[in-house]
């Protein structure tokens, strides 16, 4: 839907009630969100989307999502005035497609996380009007700004109304506490990380690392089989030794006994000690 069907749609659903006039915006708005920067940008959002919803694939109360309109105030559906996040989620909510992230249809609900991909024409908007938004206005606990080709990458915190910079660890992560998990660059893209370090995958990469491992487990397995072949001819290859071995030993004792009885015969009385 475009930006004059939402303005329709407002106007059509404003309602006067016979007791008093009561504004009810429309909640049924779609989103009007420009095209992405490049495919990088695209790409970015696709993976975060991908790796988040595989990692949460049990969970049902939550909302993530990337370049879709937020409605915070009724005005926006007629000004256009601010665009949404590239990525953001939203906690202790239905799981459940939408349009586009209508506040008073969420029951007041903000995102809790928000991720803005930079870019040359967006970074001073994402580093100053939107992060004071977030702050003053969302209230989002934390934010995140990558940029894809550059790699700059930034978190803060909602500390007493305030945003602070998100420490970062040993590998340049940052926590994020909100979902539980790392935040960091991983081969020049935006990885999410779980607490104990693992990148957490794409559903194609866990498809494939369950191939590999499959295929690893079938070569174990046919290396034992052969292991296990190979012990079993050992073992007949031994056993074959040992009867050889013990028939020697039977013809050689067969023959000191023929060579006593000819010794005898002779009246030659053998030495047996």
């Amino acid at each position: 839907m475009t930006f004059t069907q939402n303005s329709e749609a407002a106007a059509s659903l404003t309602i006067s009630t016979e007791v008093e006039d009561i504004i009810i915006p429309p909640s049924d708005l779609w989103s009007d969100e420009p095209p992405l920067e490049s495919d990088l940008h695209r790409d970015q959002i696709e993976l975060l989307l991908a790796c988040l919803k595989w990692w949460w694939r049990e969970r049902t109360d939550f909302y993530t999502t990337g370049n879709l309109t937020i409605y915070f105030s009724p005005e926006h559906i007629t000004t256009r005035d601010f665009r949404g996040p590239d990525f953001f989620v939203v906690l202790g909510t239905e799981n459940k497609p939408r349009k586009s992230w209508v506040l008073w249809a969420e029951q007041g609900k903000y995102p809790n996380v928000i991720i803005e991909l930079l870019s040359n024409s967006t970074a001073n908007v994402d580093k100053g009007f939107k992060k004071q938004l977030y702050q003053d206005t969302f209230r989002t606990p934390e934010y995140f700004w990558f940029h894809p080709d550059t790699l700059e990458f930034q978190g803060f915190c909602l500390v007493r109304g305030t945003y602070q910079p998100i420490e970062p660890n040993d590998q340049e992560w940052l926590w994020s506490q909100q979902l539980d998990l790392f935040v960091g660059v991983y081969e020049s893209k935006l990885r999410f990380f779980s607490p104990q370090g693992q990148l957490i995958p794409t559903p194609e990469e866990r498809a494939e690392q369950e191939k590999q491992d499959k295929e690893l487990a079938q070569e174990q397995a046919q290396l034992a089989q052969e292991q296990a072949q190979l012990a079993q001819e050992q073992a007949q290859l031994a056993q074959e030794q040992a009867e050889a071995e013990r028939q020697q030993r039977e013809l050689a004792q067969q023959r000191v006994a023929e060579l006593e009885r000819r010794l005898k015969q002779l009246g030659v009385e053998p030495d047996t000690q």
